[in-house]
């Protein structure tokens, strides 16, 4: 089914709009509610969404793709009621059936679904009525009343199998008698009474238990299609039917056996299965959705008489003054005014330890505040935050279909409609020579048949290894790139903000005569901390380096009529010092500008050269260059012990290119490289069968980035609304490049195991099913095992043995 992409970009509304008559909240509780609604009381509760106010809480603006198309919102919402891959199709299918629904699509295994609308042709409550009709339900991903809703859907489901289960016991203790008794030994009204009283004690499993089978199967009938709860309610009706009439007519054709329990028992497999498997993947779902809920709801805001008061965080502007406790979240971006603390930034930034945010300094919305009271002043908020792009990007993430769960969508529907005809060809083959073992082999294959292990194969382990590498500062922007990263023989980094940092560093230090390099080291910095030039900014901190403590004019060196030219340098006067090789008259910056010949410059050298001169000429410079990232070296090694060959590519020199390729152990690398050099050696690459990942800040690598086979964006340099690479390192961590890759073969390593698990199980058990040769409740258990091993295994990818798992320091279980 062709899906419209769209490009969308999130807005915020600003809060002074006057409060809606009921919250999001609110009306989400009407919806779970409305099973038994009227449907106008169901429709006038829906049409509460329909408030342009309330769209903010799960829509983001879109940009059009066309001028004939405006007013495009898209929505995130969770689906309840699903229960296989069939469900999220005949979902889609339903959705993008409403004039002014544009795309939409729906995930089985987080339960998701992201639906892209026209305002103008449309409004939210048509396309969530649809749903409640179809016997799905549609909630707003960030509303809080979801859980709850879950929670209580989990108690529900978990009595159903407590009764299948107390029954199940009861019918198997009524029937054991009939399997060890030889000829004779139960007469015929004790054989009777256990009958009825299998019969009576499988009611409640067939009218509680069972129910969720019916209704499913009764509304794609409605509908007329099809979904994994059809074959099943078939499977059970026809077993209660034949056991009735052998225990109401004893003299039929069926009165010698009775299946109660059988049919008890896979019910009660069945209901495992499901219930287990229900819990596996709403540990994947939570595990996002405790990513994308970390706002909290409410916040103490200063008001106009300088108390604070609490208020929904929605109702925040910029410029706000707002009071954050100790464990609380910071609910927008914004600076800390008043107090010191340390933040927990792990899922914006991938720092796993907490950072120290004194007075002054930036925090971010979905941080949290770890330690002290502090006040914040508002900068950004809403859907303009750092937090909420993140959050867009995994919402998308969440919805995203890999090609192998588009190819097992695909075969779904068709494989049940073969579920469906092998079992009336297997009731048909042993009809006439035994009748009762027809339906048996037909109720066999109707349960033991199940596509729900292929559909979850690849998108359960997929959403677990992107929940994962969320957790450790990796966003995923298409689930399918997991599957290329897979097979990655070659990675390119680029080095101008991916190898090294924005900050420079001191490289070395050359004085004359009489001066060393420590003192000319401070001497610069009294003149540079005048000045937030980065050249400035770096021997500043190179000198705080290494002498602790502020570096000032006050102490050692007392400097006045400090000047800065620039773009050329800074001058001043030196009032006192204790360097008799020192003149009064300083001069710090180019050679030019300190009136030196270019004999005091290294012309050969590739790094930033600054110049410090006195009245009497040089008297020391300073070599400047791009800072290595701590991390670098290690990736490399690491990346290059899993058998990828890591290749560099620099705008720089060769000169330049080659010095930070030597650091960090590249053996290949080239610099005066432009954007349309490294396209074309990255083809080259390809051309010659490699599978290219390339790494970039995404500032002017967007040609080469969206060349490769997969792509990396390191650190916050660009808008993660507008990045275009597979994934995304907001912290600049390189350490997560091996890390990822290694996830990234786990990750289809399991995927291929569900793959042949789910193969092997069906080539396995269709044929002995339609042979007659697998009782109904051996069926039953097969079925629910098949879901749950793949699920299960899926799981496992969430469990790493401490972060150097996904440090690339080692591959494999």
């Amino acid at each position: 089914m062709p899906v419209a992409v769209f490009s969308c970009e999130a807005v915020g509304l600003p809060s002074a709009l006057s409060a809606p008559s009921a919250t999001a909240a609110d009306i989400t509780a009407d919806i779970t509610g409305t099973a038994g609604a009227s449907t106008e009381a169901r429709s006038n509760r829906l049409k509460l969404f329909d408030e342009p106010e309330e769209w903010a809480l799960f829509s983001r603006a879109c940009d059009a793709p066309s001028a004939s198309v405006q007013q495009l919102w898209e929505s995130q919402l969770v689906v309840q009621g699903m229960h296989c891959a069939a469900c999220s199709l005949t979902l889609e299918q339903a959705l993008m059936g409403i004039p002014g629904v544009l795309a939409a699509r729906v995930s089985a295994a987080s339960e998701r679904a992201s639906i892209v609308w026209s305002a103008a042709h449309t409004r939210p409550s048509q396309w969530m009525d649809l749903p409640l009709a179809l016997g799905y339900r549609l909630l707003p991903a960030a509303d809080a009343f979801v859980p709850d809703h879950g929670r209580k859907e989990a108690r529900l489901a978990l009595w159903r199998w407590l009764v299948a289960g107390f029954c199940m016991m009861q019918v198997m203790m009524y029937a054991f008698p009939s399997y060890i008794a030889g000829p004779g030994d139960i007469t015929p009204d004790i054989e009777k009474l256990l009958r009825w009283a299998s019969w009576v004690l499988s009611l409640p499993v067939l009218l509680f238990s069972c129910r969720p089978f019916f209704a499913n199967a009764l509304r794609d009938l409605k509908r007329r299609s099809i979904s994994m709860d059809l074959p099943v309610a078939l499977g059970i009706a026809i077993t209660f039917a034949v056991s009735s009439v052998a225990t109401f007519e004893p003299q039929g054709w069926w009165s010698h056996e009775v299946y109660f329990d059988s049919l008890t028992m896979f019910v009660f497999f069945l209901l495992t299965g499901r219930w287990l498997e229900q819990r596996l993947r709403g540990r994947t779902a939570r595990s996002l959705d405790s990513l994308m809920q970390r706002l909290p709801d409410s916040v103490e805001r200063q008001v106009a008489s300088g108390l604070f008061e609490r208020v929904a965080v929605r109702r925040l502007m910029p410029g706000d003054l707002i009071r954050v406790l100790p464990g609380e979240a910071f609910p927008a971006d914004g600076r800390i005014v008043l107090g010191d603390t340390f933040a927990d930034e792990a899922l914006l930034t991938g720092e796993s330890r907490p950072v120290a945010r004194p007075a002054g300094s930036p925090v971010l919305a979905g941080s949290y505040n770890l330690s002290g009271v502090v006040q914040v002043c508002i900068e950004q908020t809403g859907q303009t935050t750092r937090y909420a792009q993140i959050v867009a990007l995994m919402e998308r993430a969440a919805v995203d279909k890999p090609r192998l769960a588009l190819l097992a969508d695909r075969v779904a529907k068709p494989f049940l409609w073969f579920v469906l005809i092998a079992a009336a060809m297997a009731a048909a083959f042993w009809w006439s020579t035994d009748p009762a073992r027809a339906l048996m082999a037909a109720v066999a294959v109707l349960i033991v048949t199940c596509p729900c292990a292929l559909s979850l194969a690849t998108p359960s382990a997929m959403l677990t290894s992107a929940g994962l590498l969320a957790r450790h500062g990796v966003l995923v922007r298409r689930l399918q790139a997991l599957e290329s990263l897979a097979q990655i023989d070659t990675v390119i980094f680029d080095k101008t903000g991916t190898l090294t940092e924005a900050r420079m560093g001191l490289h070395a230090v050359r004085t004359r005569d009489g001066v060393t390099g420590a003192e000319a080291l401070q001497l610069a910095a009294a003149l540079a901390q005048h000045s937030r030039h980065p050249v400035s900014r770096a021997l500043v901190m190179a000198a705080r380096a290494a002498l602790p403590g502020p570096v000032d004019a006050s102490a050692q060196f007392k400097l006045a009529d400090v000047q800065e030219f620039a773009g050329q340098g800074l001058q001043g006067t030196l009032l006192a010092s204790h360097l008799p090789a020192c003149g009064l008259q300083l001069r710090l910056g180019s050679a030019r500008f300190c009136n030196l010949d270019t004999a005091s410059a290294d012309t050969e050298s590739d790094t930033v050269q600054v110049c410090l001169a006195d009245e009497s000429g040089w008297l020391a410079r300073f070599d400047l260059d791009e800072m290595v990232r701590p991390d670098a070296a290690a990736a490399i090694s690491a990346l290059q012990a899993a058998g990828v060959e890591v290749q560099l590519l620099s705008g720089d020199s060769q000169a330049a290119a080659r010095r930070v390729a030597d650091h960090i152990g590249i053996s290949h690398a080239q610099g005066d490289s432009t954007p349309q050099s490294k396209l074309q050696h990255l083809l080259a690459l390809q051309q010659q069968g490699r599978q290219v990942l390339m790494v970039g800040d995404g500032l002017n690598d967007g040609p080469v980035l969206a060349g490769a086979n997969v792509s990396v964006a390191v650190g916050g340099a660009v808008a993660l609304a507008q990045a275009q690479s597979d994934f995304l390192i907001p912290g600049g961590q390189l350490r997560m490049v091996p890390g990822l890759l290694v996830q990234a073969r786990r990750t289809m390593r399991t995927v291929r195991q569900n793959l042949w698990w789910a193969a092997i199980y069906n080539a396995v058990c269709v044929p002995l099913a339609l042979t007659g040769s697998l009782p109904a409740w051996l069926a039953g258990l097969g079925m629910a095992l098949s879901s749950l091993l793949v699920i299960a295994n899926a799981a496992r990818l969430a469990r790493v043995s401490g972060i150097s798992r996904l440090q690339g320091v080692k591959e494999g279980d």
